[in-house]
């Protein structure tokens, strides 16, 4: 899903079609404010973001809350990784905008922009967001696992066999083929190989 926050109706209109056209979904705020009150809507949001990644192409300059009180915002709730922050900007915002990037913005473009440079930037970041989320999932489902399912873990991603991890917690086998099996289950993995992958 791509973001577009920007009080210019005409602004919104042509990046909306603009996304459509490589096959985007795209979605259009007119301020800042409204923006953040739907990405905070339910908390069911923020559980589940988009899987095809999100980005935010945000005005700097808008009436009310102006693009750099929005992005604060972002920072503040810890949603940059989530929602990668693209300014478009007028020239004399560039010194603020290059600030924004020191602080984890994902790029700014200055308007007039070249539409295909800029939409480039824009599935880069969806890249970046999907990458981000998928961490975000892994993390979740280790944090379900007990502390001696994570003792467990770290000893099959060491490469030992039951009877090993069994010696080395003095627990029997039975009881590690008990863990591993909720290991399995609670990181939605089949096998100690794709566990492994999933935690590179």
């Amino acid at each position: 899903m791509l973001h577009i926050v920007d009080d210019e109706d005409v602004i919104r209109d042509a990046l909306e079609w603009l996304a459509q056209s490589r096959g985007l979904q795209a979605r259009g705020y007119a301020g800042g404010q409204a923006f953040l009150d739907a990405i905070g809507a339910p908390a069911t949001d923020a559980d589940a973001p988009d899987p095809h990644g999100e980005c935010v192409l945000l005005d700097v300059r808008m009436p009310g809350m102006n693009g750099i009180a929005v992005f604060d915002q972002l920072v503040a709730r810890g949603l940059l990784a989530r929602l990668p922050v693209i300014f478009l900007t007028g020239h004399g915002d560039v010194p603020m905008a290059v600030d924004s990037l020191k602080r984890g913005a994902f790029d700014f473009f200055e308007k007039p922009f070249n539409d295909n440079q800029l939409m480039d930037r824009v599935d880069e970041a969806l890249g970046a967001s999907r990458q981000a989320a998928a961490a975000g999932a892994v993390r979740a489902r280790l944090a379900t696992l007990s502390a001696r399912e994570r003792e467990v873990l770290d000893l099959i991603l060491a490469g030992n066999m039951n009877k090993v991890v069994a010696d080395k917690l003095g627990i029997s086998m039975r009881t590690v083929e008990v863990h591993r099996a909720h290991i399995f289950d609670k990181m939605q993995v089949k096998t100690a190989v794709e566990l492994a992958g999933l935690l590179k």
